[in-house]
């Protein structure tokens, strides 16, 4: 009987920066997302947003079928300071026949090494989604990560056309149709993004929603 893979289902392994960012907003879509993580406390803190968390003592396996991991389409490894577990997590991904395992690396060796097992490489902290990059949806995007079809990531610069404004009198939910992840300003990433936050130029948006609503805000983003 041949396996079946759920196109909406997302695995997510450990519970970083990255990790977290994509669980919340991949949820947020309404996709169904499977996390895994060690540390507990890492869990404790989205329990609430994200309906299936398994806190486990190790990745094995049997853990990824018990999880339902195995029968995801899509596959994330956010694991990033154990370089061993992340390559054989990987491993185990791509073996048990997993449509898109995606992991994310540290230096451009361990990215050779994720794709020669079968994985596409990442790498979050050093080209923002870069190597994930489909397509330049314009000279404003940074990057632009496709998980699929209807969704994707993408990190805008803003411009001073729409600087000095709060994320409430911006409104990107509700005028375009996306979600701001996180605010990346002089280097540092802000992830408690309040209403009353002000966002100034050049502050660089990591923002979640649909190809066409991320296009139609960059092309009004330009000045």
């Amino acid at each position: 009987m041949k396996k079946e893979f759920d196109p909406n289902a997302f695995g997510i392994i450990g519970l970083g920066r990255f990790g977290l960012a994509l669980a919340l907003e991949l949820t947020a879509a309404g996709k169904h997302v499977i996390v895994l993580e060690v540390e507990a406390e890492k869990l404790d803190a989205v329990k609430d947003q994200i309906e299936n968390i398994y806190p486990i003592k190790s990745i094995t396996p049997e853990v990824l079928e018990e999880s339902g991991i195995s029968h995801c389409h899509t596959a994330i490894v956010c694991i990033g300071k154990d370089i061993e577990s992340n390559i054989l997590v990987t491993m185990s991904l791509v073996e048990l026949g997993i449509p898109r395992v995606i992991a994310k690396a540290t230096s451009t060796n361990h990215g050779k090494v994720l794709q020669r097992i079968g994985a596409e490489a990442v790498f979050p902290e050093v080209e923002m989604g870069t190597r994930l990059a489909h397509s330049l949806v314009s000279t404003g995007t940074l990057d632009f990560l496709e998980l699929c079809e209807d969704f994707s990531i993408a990190n805008i610069e803003l411009s001073s056309k729409f600087a000095d404004q709060s994320v409430a009198q911006l409104n990107l939910r509700k005028r375009y149709h996306l979600n701001i992840i996180v605010v990346i300003r002089n280097e540092k990433a802000i992830s408690d993004i309040a209403p009353d936050l002000v966002l100034e130029e050049a502050d660089v948006l990591v923002v979640g929603g649909s190809n066409e609503a991320i296009k139609k805000f960059e092309q009004a983003n330009e000045l």
